[in-house]
């Protein structure tokens, strides 16, 4: 009886320790965001809009190549911008076709 409960005890101090040890990896990873050039509409950019503006909201036109918004990792390069040179999101700044 003592040892099924010492492995009882043993499995659930295990399960505790890793499950304290992946929970806040994933949420990390869920949570981890990249910056996308050109998919910005204007005025919706998150920052980095170009000379002569300041910071976010100040993209002059939607798909500005140097305007980036911060998206989900890994989702950047599957977004639609009809001003890129692939026609998707791009992780650097580029010049507008």
């Amino acid at each position: 009886m003592k040892q099924k409960m010492a492995q009882t005890s043993l499995a659930l101090a295990l399960g505790t320790v890793l499950a304290t040890a992946v929970i806040p990896s994933l949420a990390q990873a869920e949570d981890a965001k990249e910056k996308c050039y050109g998919v910005a509409l204007q005025g919706q950019n998150d920052c980095a809009a170009g000379p002569g503006t300041s910071c976010a909201g100040t993209s002059t036109r939607d798909y500005q190549g140097n305007a980036w918004k911060l998206v989900p990792a890994g989702t950047c390069e599957e977004m639609m911008s009809p001003t890129s040179p692939t026609g998707y999101g791009q992780l650097q700044a580029f010049n507008e076709q």
